[in-house]
């Protein structure tokens, strides 16, 4: 075990106290906490990516084929986080996904929000090979996700989301009762790797 990892338990365990005080303990306030004396920093809302499709290459025939707009614009996306392993330059990028879910009480049409399906994008050859390039991690998928809410029980979504990740499922987390103890584990478990 590195000594990063090293720090990254002893924060675990240093400030679980103070992690079970956070009023709503989400993942920022977490990964702050967490990431204390380490070589990781989370970034909220990375502008890494706000320009991607506007420069995107096309042909010759679809320029001629849109509108082309005399002024500049911005088009892009920004992922909720990147995490950053200061030392290695490596990232790897976060979505939370909140979602109502078909649990107890409720009806199967409960779950029928697009959240998560709306995370689907990282999963395109385009992007795909944005984010790796960006991350520099190889071999493996360039994004994390973060399932929060009710869709982390709901056994159609579940399901769902189990299937798109396949053999990558260490690159989703269903965070079910915002147990920090379970995002933090995650995180040292199947993410450091990556980043280090």
């Amino acid at each position: 075990m590195g000594s990063n990892e090293l720090r990254l338990r002893d924060n675990w365990q240093t400030f679980s106290g103070e992690l079970s005080a956070i009023a709503e303990q989400d993942v920022l306030s977490v990964f702050n906490i967490l990431f204390k004396k380490t070589d990781y920093r989370i970034i909220k809302e990375p502008k890494d990516f706000l320009h991607v499709y506007e420069k995107w290459p096309l042909s010759s025939y679809e320029k001629k084929q849109i509108y082309n707009p005399d002024k500049p614009y911005k088009h892009g996306f920004r992922p909720d986080y990147a995490i950053e392993n200061i030392k290695t330059k490596k990232t790897i990028y976060l979505e939370v996904k909140r979602q109502d879910g078909w649990v107890e009480g409720k009806e199967p049409s409960a779950g029928r929000g697009n959240a998560h399906e709306r995370l689907c994008k990282y999963f395109t050859p385009g992007l795909m090979k944005i984010l790796s390039e960006k991350s520099k991690i190889a071999g493996s998928l360039p994004f994390w996700v973060v399932f929060v809410g009710d869709i982390t029980r709901d056994p159609k979504r579940v399901r769902e989301i189990t299937c798109w990740f396949d053999k990558f499922t260490d690159h989703f987390l269903f965070w079910r009762n915002n147990d920090h103890n379970a995002l933090c584990n995650h995180f040292i478990k199947r993410i450091t790797p990556l980043l280090d």
